[in-house]
């Protein structure tokens, strides 16, 4: 691919003007375009193996827990005890392998598009893809979008582990959207979305707690800190049903604390200080 010159991955995108990120590349593993998009991995000189989507990091074997624990654990212990999971996209295995902790969980769906990805996870990062044989998952390929609009009161928690709102995730950053996943929860039911950037997409963000978070009781951004992503930085909106408020984690179980006791970057004090936002955005939304 054109964006590996003289050893070096840079990652060039219109979506985040006037910045670049880039890692050394000491091997290129793979490259091969899907039906839905352009799929690389290449192990890196200090983040180990590195997933792109149509020339965007995805995730590294370094820093990847700091994003999908937080969007996964954020809704599962924002939930009194959830049974029925659904995650949309996440075909690198990551967030599944993190809903299987929660051994109350009874019935897995992962709504993933493309195989390509899922087949890379499995291959180059076996750590991440570790959970694709837990019996209670099921593999959905079927656009999200679609897919669940065929229920209604059924999952308890929604994890939409989406790329960036151009292409095919583009419909996942809409209110439509957010109104169907809000109809396919039970009552209490917890919604996790990745949400962008506050350095460079404010204005989204507001679009998605004023707007696509109407229909729900709470609606809130929470960050998280990821080296491999634009500024370094990433937003998840979490938003709830009915119930008490998604910014404080339920007191830890016995079988809870053994989820937190895999855990390298989710903690409970954590999930009460990733919706501390700095004042530029709290004002921001409050407008």
């Amino acid at each position: 691919m054109d964006c590996v010159r003289a050893g070096w991955f840079t990652e060039i995108n219109e979506q985040w003007p006037g910045i670049a990120n880039s890692l050394k590349v000491e091997e290129v593993l793979l490259e091969q375009k899907s039906e839905f998009q352009d799929v690389m991995v290449f192990r890196s000189a200090s983040f180990g193996n590195v997933l792109i989507l149509d020339k965007v990091i995805q995730l590294t074997e370094r820093d990847e827990c700091a994003y999908q624990e937080m969007i996964t654990h954020l809704p599962m212990f924002a939930h009194p005890d959830p049974k029925v999971v659904l995650i949309i996209g996440g075909g690198d295995g990551g967030c599944l392998r993190e809903v299987v902790k929660h051994k109350g969980v009874e019935k897995v769906f992962i709504c993933e598009i493309d195989q390509v990805v899922i087949d890379a996870g499995k291959k180059y990062f076996p750590g991440v893809a570790s959970a694709w044989d837990d019996p209670r998952v099921t593999l959905v390929t079927n656009d999200a979008s679609k897919f669940i609009q065929s229920y209604e009161n059924y999952f308890d928690v929604i994890v939409c582990d989406s790329s960036d709102p151009v292409g095919p995730a583009e419909p996942l950053f809409g209110e439509k959207f957010y109104l169907d996943m809000h109809k396919s929860l039970r009552p209490g039911g917890r919604v996790c979305c990745q949400g962008e950037s506050m350095w460079q997409h404010k204005d989204l963000i507001k679009k998605l707690v004023t707007k696509c978070g109407k229909p729900f009781r709470f609606a809130e951004y929470a960050t998280t800190q990821i080296p491999t992503y634009p500024c370094g930085q990433i937003g998840l909106l979490v938003c709830s049903k009915d119930g008490v408020d998604v910014k404080s984690a339920k007191t830890p179980s016995r079988r809870d604390e053994d989820v937190l006791k895999t855990c390298n970057y989710y903690s409970p004090e954590l999930h009460s200080a990733a919706f501390v936002l700095p004042a530029f955005l709290t004002r921001a939304l409050n407008e």
